[in-house]
């Protein structure tokens, strides 16, 4: 019963203006068409493209008629992208900007056709053929409106209506320290499919167990009650379920797969297959991951995390990152800095960086952009958080890399606050109970009676993992000596250490003791500190510095050292390593060899 009724959760269509419960693993499908490529586009700053029905594409064709729009000859956006990094003018636009293109189509019999998007930032409405059909608000999960049928044989006109403008009520809300790029963000999709189809499954270990492999299949459509065989042939592995009325079946099978780890992540062909022969393929690791204690526990053994954390952008492109290329460069350089972990702050990012990332043996924690300033109070925003949460545990759960589902960063306490954490870590917890839960907290406070660290925050004590974001030295001054500092935060859970550092500028030298010199120096120097406070975190398993890449923020005015670029990161815009770089290199290295 509880199984049933936890993708019923999962597969309940989502509370998202009009948007479907998308169709898991798009990648994995077999009929689909890409829409990527150049779009037509118009800026719309004023928003009177509804009004103007720029949806309809119309060109006059009568003598007393016109038109004051056109998509033919427009401006030319490539999709995925972000648009603010594709046109100058567009590099601080906030508003609506209209996408249009045609494709063509083979209207298949019995088939379903679906347009599904990886990503679009923030909201996006999406007519075809002049027809509207549906809305999503969200930049960083996947979304999909059934179209079978408005699309037509051979020329079809898709348009897309996309607005990035910051607004109280939406999550991020007014102000976030990173760029708010606009556009068609991620990967566009045509899907075909048979008339009922695979909606949902999860294939993972069992719950406390290492030689048990269960999980479900859902299918969507009229044809429910279905054969679907699940095979996994390097396992030897072919087990065939029968699906209920509601098109749901559960599986439970034994076997003995090699565990997935960061020393070897190793991954499975699984194969899903349905009576009118529908087959989705996936790669899946098997491992688990618990609590003891102040230790994560991955596999039965403890792990210390070497993390990092990154935003999904291709500093020295100037934009979002979207491709299998640039997944491949961030994670290089995760890679070589030698992490086993990485934070992917502070939203879901794309499928092929999760995946690459899986890929190469990195356990990562991904969260939901609840990031400061969120309006508590108002219980649209717990909806909004509430739908970011399953989108995002709905995609990623069948992802042996993704060990963490963090529900916030960087929120201040007060019973608004609390009440919406605390139904958010409840539900992550029902919809995955295999995962760990956390949140980054950056309200420490600092004893000097005793020189200790606290936090008094009623969120950390429901945690499984407790990060910390904390700036001593840059933000703050050390209080004490940082080999003088005690911590008492959360003694009982795993602390990681999410966030720390301070800005430099790439190649400017200067006082190590001034952090107004701006300079790799006082980086290097500040990150040294950091490590020797850290052998008075008694509860420490893991550390992920802020941040892997120098980002583009518009909160970072200085016209010299920063001129809207965060210079936290190891690594600058153009990629070449500060000396604080080499100073988490060794660390990490140490840490390996005990």
């Amino acid at each position: 019963m509880k199984n049933i009724l936890l993708t019923t959760v999962l597969f309940a269509v989502f509370m998202n203006l009009g948007a479907q419960s998308f169709m898991i693993n798009a990648y994995g499908r077999q009929d689909k068409l890409s829409l990527n490529g150049k779009w037509n586009a118009i800026i719309d700053q004023y928003s009177r493209g509804e009004n103007k029905k720029f949806y309809l594409n119309q060109t006059a064709t009568e003598d007393t008629k016109f038109f004051e729009y056109a998509f033919a000859n427009s401006m030319r956006l490539d999709v995925p992208g972000d648009f603010n990094s594709q046109y100058p003018e567009l590099k601080y636009y906030e508003g609506d900007i209209w996408y249009q293109r045609f494709f063509e189509a083979e209207k298949k019999d019995g088939k379903r056709a679906f347009i599904y998007f990886a990503g679009v930032s923030y909201e996006a409405s999406v007519w075809l053929n002049g027809k509207k059909v549906g809305v999503h608000e969200g930049g960083f999960t996947p979304f999909q409106f059934e179209v079978t049928d408005i699309i037509k044989e051979g020329r079809n006109d898709v348009v897309v209506k996309v607005n990035n403008n910051r607004k109280k009520d939406r999550i991020p809300a007014m102000n976030f320290d990173w760029w708010n790029y606009g556009g068609i963000l991620r990967d566009v999709f045509l899907v075909q499919t048979p008339g009922t189809y695979i909606q949902d499954y999860k294939v993972q270990l069992k719950k406390g167990e290492q030689r048990v492999i269960n999980g479900y299949v859902q299918l969507n459509g009229k044809e429910l009650t279905q054969q679907l065989n699940i095979s996994i042939p390097e396992l030897k592995i072919s087990k065939t379920i029968s699906t209920d009325n509601n098109g749901y079946a559960s599986f439970e099978v034994k076997a003995k797969p090699v565990l997935w780890d960061p020393q070897n992540p190793k991954l499975y062909e699984v194969k899903i297959t349905t009576s009118s022969n529908e087959l989705v393929s996936d790669e899946i690791g098997f491992r688990t991951i618990e609590v003891d204690g102040a230790k994560i526990v991955l596999n039965g053994e403890s792990v210390f995390l070497k993390g990092i954390n990154f935003h999904e952008e291709i500093p020295q492109r100037l934009g979002r990152a979207y491709s299998q290329a640039d997944a491949a460069m961030i994670i290089e350089e995760v890679n070589a800095l030698g992490c086993n972990f990485i934070r992917t702050a502070h939203y879901p990012q794309n499928e092929h960086i999760v995946k690459m990332a899986e890929k190469k043996g990195l356990m990562i924690w991904e969260e939901i952009p609840l990031w400061q300033g969120i309006d508590f109070k108002n219980p649209v925003v717990l909806e909004k958080a509430i739908n970011m949460l399953r989108e995002m545990i709905y995609r990623d759960k069948n992802r042996a890399g993704v060990i963490i589902w963090s529900v916030a960063n960087e929120t201040r306490p007060n019973n608004y606050r609390n009440k919406v954490l605390t139904d958010l870590i409840n539900l992550t917890h029902e919809l995955d109970d295999t995962r760990l839960v956390g949140a980054a907290f950056d309200n420490s406070r600092f004893n000097p009676e005793t020189s200790t660290v606290l936090i008094k925050d009623d969120i950390s004590k429901i945690v499984d993992v407790i990060g910390v974001n904390e700036y001593f030295g840059w933000y703050a001054p050390w209080p004490v000596a940082p080999s003088e500092m005690k911590w008492n935060v959360a003694a009982d859970k795993p602390l990681i250490f999410t966030e720390f550092g301070c800005e430099s500028l790439y190649g400017k030298t200067g006082d190590g003791n001034k952090a107004h010199s701006w300079s790799e120096d006082y980086q290097e120097d500040l990150y040294k500190k950091n490590l020797e406070m850290f052998k008075n975190i008694p509860n420490l398993c893991g550390t992920s510095p802020w941040v892997l890449f120098d980002f583009r923020s518009p909160y970072r005015c200085h016209p010299t050292n920063q001129e809207g670029w965060n210079r936290k990161g190891l690594l600058s815009d153009k990629g070449q390593r500060k000396k604080a770089w080499y100073i988490m290199k060794k660390y990490y290295k140490e840490m390996e060899e005990k």
